[in-house]
Order: C-alpha cells, then sequence, then structure tokens
C-alpha cells in the first residue's frame, strides 16, 4: 500500500508544476516524478500533467498566431484560453488532494505520453 500523504504531495506537485513560469521546471517536475516514483497513481498524474503541458503550448502557439494574424482581434481568445488553462489545473490539484486514489483526467487534450 502506498502512503496517501506522499501521494497526495507528489500528484499536486506534478499537476501544480505549470504554474512554475520557468520552462524547464514545470515540465521537468512531472518527469522527474514520472521516473523516480513507483505509485501507478502518480505516475498517471505525472503523465496526464506532462500531456497537459504539451497541450498548453500547442494551444497557446495556435491561439497567439490567430491573434496575431487578426492584428488583436481575436484577443479575447487568449484570455478565455488563459482562464480556461488556469481553471483546469486548479480543478486538477483539488481532485488530487481531495480523492488521493484515482489519478485526475484532462477533459479535450490530446494524449501524447
Amino acid at each position: 500500500m502506498y502512503d496517501t500523504d506522499t501521494r497526495k504531495v507528489l500528484s499536486a506537485l506534478c499537476h501544480g508544476a505549470i504554474f512554475f513560469n520557468f520552462l524547464f521546471i514545470s515540465i521537468g517536475m512531472p518527469i522527474i516524478i514520472l521516473l523516480t516514483t513507483q505509485d501507478p497513481v502518480v505516475k498517471k498524474n505525472a503523465k496526464e500533467a506532462i500531456n497537459f503541458h504539451f497541450n498548453v503550448w500547442l494551444y497557446g502557439i495556435i491561439i497567439g498566431a490567430l491573434v496575431i494574424a487578426s492584428v488583436g482581434l481575436l484577443g479575447f481568445v487568449g484570455f478565455l484560453w488563459f482562464l480556461v488553462h488556469w481553471g483546469l489545473t486548479i480543478w486538477a490539484l483539488f481532485h488530487v488532494l481531495n480523492n488521493s486514489e484515482t489519478a485526475f483526467r484532462y477533459p479535450f487534450i490530446f494524449r501524447i505520453v
């Protein structure tokens, strides 16, 4: 049996790493946790966090290109994506801290890892 407190902390670190502004820290933390932990729930949370990072970057590039191409007229789309991005991250944090037995799955993302 795995320690639930350790599971909560590691899962929260995986999902919360996106709050770090440094690129390598935000993606590196879930990768390191994925490679070092033996807990299957934490591994699933780490994979999901890595996939979410890739999706945030992909959608950010697409939305950024649309905003530039429309000379700023689609700026509200960027603001909506900002709200969705942070909202989903906060939702994931609440889930892993309150329900440590199951991994969180982000809706509407492509799963690469």
